[in-house]
């Protein structure tokens, strides 16, 4: 299963990626699983993963770290087993460094 990550709107993001209980949200007219969740068993290509904000990141990061899922609105984190494929043509380590000294000089 491939995303383009380009293409998800931000505020829409957590609940592509992990599913949502429907009535979470206002539009959140059924259950969804969520891409991570449907690609269980399989390969999750996630290109241009560089276009997602810090926060959506940080969330897929602990997914990797877990192989743990909680939708939007659920109580109970899933166990899922899913390959991930990452790209981008961004230059990952220039924004991390970017981000850094951007936190650095706002606090110093």
């Amino acid at each position: 299963m491939a995303v383009n990550c380009g293409a998800i709107s931000a505020h829409l993001a957590e609940s592509e990626f992990f599913g949502h209980r429907r009535g979470a949200f206002t539009d959140a007219r059924e259950d969804r699983k969520g891409l991570i969740r449907s690609a269980e068993g399989g390969i999750l290509l996630l290109d241009e993963i560089g276009e997602l904000n810090d926060a959506m990141h940080a969330k897929l990061l602990r997914f990797l770290q877990e192989n743990r899922v909680l939708g939007v609105g659920e109580d109970r984190d899933v166990v899922v087993s899913v390959r991930i494929i990452a790209a981008t043509n961004r230059d990952l380590h220039a924004m991390v460094d970017q981000d850094g000294s951007e936190r650095t000089s706002s606090t110093g």
